[in-house]
């Protein structure tokens, strides 16, 4: 269990302090290492995909920025899930932080303030994050050694880089200072993240695993990341096909005003335009090989009379 305890002063910036803090002589077979080393490439990759570049610049569309929440949403839910069913399993019990770490409660507050009371019949998990959240419940139930690297891969990185996109995020959403829509990113529970860093870790050096057990956390930390840069892909997709703005509907404007489904040509791209559509009707026929003919044959005699009017 956690050795997290009150502190002895109570004041509001010291609430907890920790037991252990990882040793300085850290060996270089040590897990917290091993993965430190075993995931730089995969870190790096991560942190230059298109998608953590343009938000890292304050280039995030609130719209964008609601669906990372929902795919995050669903990923910490599988993951505290796997993790509740292993609290007790020798192979992850010492990282075992719920108060400390746990995010599905502050991701549903999140998503309560982003899409309203009924957020969870407006949400739905996408492919990519499909993929990542099966990986993450067959560890859980064949391999719970490895929800070690899944758990490193997500808490470690929300209390160190995470900790940069909620200001970066607060700051280009206009979000409100009390923290509203990014409670994902806020750890009450943690006084000092360095200190709990340190902490995590050395539980983590002090896990019983052999030398093959660790170089399958270290590779299934890399498939994490993977997992994570088609999320970030996958975000990256749907943004460029965002407009500029995106209305609190969670449809993308057309023309800088009014809403996707008002707009008969994009509402007939996405198949959405009702039978009756007038619109849609137009387009079908002018789809046909013989009224293009005829309208381009129109066309070729409108520009001659042009051409003769402005000789």
């Amino acid at each position: 269990m956690p050795s997290a305890l009150e502190s002895p002063e109570g004041g509001e910036d010291d609430i907890l302090h920790y037991e252990e803090i990882e040793d300085d002589a850290v060996s270089p077979m040590d897990l917290s290492e091993l993965l430190k080393e075993g995931t730089k490439e995969s870190h790096d990759r991560a942190e230059n995909t298109q998608f953590v570049k343009d938000f890292l610049k304050g280039r995030i569309k609130k719209e964008l920025f609601k669906l990372a929440t929902v795919a995050l949403y669903f990923t910490y839910s599988a993951l505290e899930e796997e993790m509740d069913h292993n609290k007790d399993n020798p192979v992850f019990a010492p990282l075992y932080f719920p108060v400390e770490l746990h995010r599905r409660e502050a991701l549903a507050k999140d998503l309560k303030y982003f899409y309203g009371e009924d957020w969870k019949e407006k949400i739905q998990c996408s492919e990519a994050t499909q993929q990542y959240v099966d990986r993450i419940h067959h560890v859980g139930q064949h391999e719970p050694e490895l929800l070690v690297a899944h758990a490193y891969t997500r808490y470690m990185g929300d209390l160190s880089g995470g900790q940069v996109l909620k200001k970066v995020a607060q700051r280009a959403l206009k979000l409100p200072s009390t923290e509203e829509g990014i409670q994902f990113y806020t750890f009450d529970n943690i006084s000092n993240a360095q200190q709990f860093k340190q902490l995590y870790r050395a539980r983590m050096n002090a896990l019983d695993l052999d030398k093959n057990t660790k170089e399958r956390i270290v590779e299934e930390a890399n498939k994490a990341f993977r997992f994570n840069m088609q999320v970030f892909d996958e975000l990256d997709k749907i943004g460029r096909s965002l407009g500029e703005e995106a209305q609190d509907g969670g449809f993308p404007v057309h023309d800088g005003k009014g809403d996707i489904r008002k707009c008969p040509y994009y509402a007939d791209k996405l198949g959405t335009a009702s039978p009756g559509c007038p619109f849609q009707a137009a387009v079908g026929l002018a789809r046909q090989p013989l009224v293009q003919l005829v309208l381009a044959a129109c066309m070729a005699v409108a520009a001659g009379a042009a051409a003769w009017y402005i000789l």
